[in-house]
């Protein structure tokens, strides 16, 4: 008897199949915020991968990066995230640098289904700039950080099978955007 074949995975076709949907990109391109509204209109659960982290590790992100360094932190995410992609549906909001690491692209693209929040890095000097709290930008200018960071990480980020553009549209636009995009 001839064995069909198994059908394609949310990777490979970009539409949404039922497994956790996560969110990547800059810092301030709108995961958080995207991802509880993209829950919502879903009805799914809807978790912050920093949160969750956070509530791990027992300090704030700030304070792993102070105390034991960025790779120390991202070990600790990988973690976290493999955790969160248990095979149920739901939408997962993940910290900048999450899917630049190997072994946590790795998973998403294989388990899930990344969707790239994308935009301009002026943009995104705008939104970062009402909060405080981000590592990466503690003594720097923000605008040279996410123009940096865009450079680098980009290229990456283009590895989800679904980008949707962030910029000054309203956060309700990018989800009809990532909902138009996953064929829901």
């Amino acid at each position: 008897m001839m064995q069909s074949p198994a059908p394609p995975t949310s990777a490979e076709t970009g539409r949404w199949d039922g497994r956790a949907i996560v969110l990547v990109g800059l810092m301030g391109v709108g995961k958080s915020t995207v991802g509880r509204r993209l829950a919502n209109r879903l009805a799914l659960p809807f978790v912050d991968a920093d949160h969750e982290i956070e509530a791990a590790a027992g300090m704030t992100i700030s304070e792993i990066f102070a105390e034991y360094g960025e790779a120390y932190f991202r070990d600790g995410e990988r973690r976290v995230i493999a955790r969160l992609i248990d095979g149920t549906p739901k939408i997962i909001a993940t910290g900048g640098g999450a899917f630049v690491n190997d072994d946590t692209r790795a998973l998403i693209l294989e388990q899930a289904l990344a969707v790239w929040l994308d935009a301009d890095p002026d943009v995104l000097v705008e939104r970062v700039k009402r909060r405080n709290t981000r590592p990466l930008l503690r003594n720097r200018d923000p605008g040279t950080v996410l123009r940096e960071l865009a450079a680098a990480r980009n290229p990456l980020y283009a590895l989800a099978p679904i980008r949707v553009a962030s910029n000054n549209a309203p956060h309700d636009a990018t989800v009809r955007a990532i909902l138009e995009a996953i064929g829901r």
